[in-house]
């Protein structure tokens, strides 16, 4: 359990996240991973990063339950620790210095969403979904990751519904860059890294660099703007009357108690 690195072949790295039972981190596992990330991208004999999950699903966001034992107690320890680490996490993966490739299996939700929208190409078996259900978890943020998945306003619409989308619906939308059955997840993942892998490894990094020099949105700057609002939330009560309904009938909820 928890987050390990791999080496199949010659150029790649897998990234591997393993939080039974729904990967919802808890937030040493957010700073793991940004940990691991940061180290697989300085390795002078890697050039793509693929980043993937083992269990149900790829993402169900951070652990709630740790947070609702902090906040039970009367402390925000929980909360302003997995502002950071997710805020590391996603920029791990957005600063990774070659190309990371997610492969999403199952469900993708709230952090999830922050981690895929910041990386480079995403490869989904047709059983995955994508959303943010921040609104039913007392919880603003990565609608920054999510509006780089979808046009602005089919971001809205989900951000604001809590629904999700699927992986061919983001194919269509051109984000997914390629669909399979979850059999062949892992395979068409590494086919694409593989395929990055043979470029010049200088000269890969030199691309990525450029690439992000290049994007119209700051993503740190902007989801930090995002997280200003959850910590209000916070300190304004409401935050915590909307967690403690987590468990009740919401596709997120459904999710994290499988």
């Amino acid at each position: 359990m928890g987050v390990s690195t791999s080496s199949p072949e010659k150029g790649i790295a897998v990234v591997t996240v393993d939080f039974p039972p729904v990967n919802a981190l808890p937030v040493q596992g957010w700073y793991d991973l940004a940990d691991a990330l940061r180290a697989a991208g300085r390795d002078p004999d890697v050039r793509c990063v693929v980043l993937a999950a083992e269990g149900r699903g790829f993402n169900a966001g951070v652990d709630i339950k740790e947070m609702q034992r902090d906040t039970a107690s009367g402390g925000h320890g929980a909360l302003i620790g997995a502002n950071r680490g997710c805020y590391e996490a996603f920029a791990a993966v957005y600063e990774c210095e070659v190309p990371v490739v997610a492969a999403v299996n199952g469900f993708c939700l709230g952090g999830g969403i922050g981690l895929v929208g910041n990386a480079d190409a995403i490869v989904a078996s047709d059983d995955a979904t994508f959303g943010l259900p921040e609104l039913d978890r007392g919880a603003l943020g990565a609608a920054t990751h999510l509006a780089r998945l979808v046009p602005q306003h089919m971001m809205r619409a989900l951000y604001y519904t809590s629904r999700t989308a699927t992986a061919q619906e983001l194919h269509q939308h051109g984000s997914v860059w390629k669909v399979v059955p979850r059999a062949e997840l892992a395979d068409a993942a590494l086919e694409l890294a593989r395929e990055i892998a043979q470029k010049d490894g200088y000269l890969i990094r030199l691309a990525k660099a450029a690439i992000n020099g290049i994007d119209p949105v700051d993503v740190r700057r902007s989801y930090r703007f995002e997280q200003g609002f959850t910590f209000e939330a916070n300190l304004s009560g409401v935050a915590d009357r909307v967690r403690d309904t987590f468990g009740g009938d919401t596709a997120a909820s459904r999710e994290d108690s499988k």
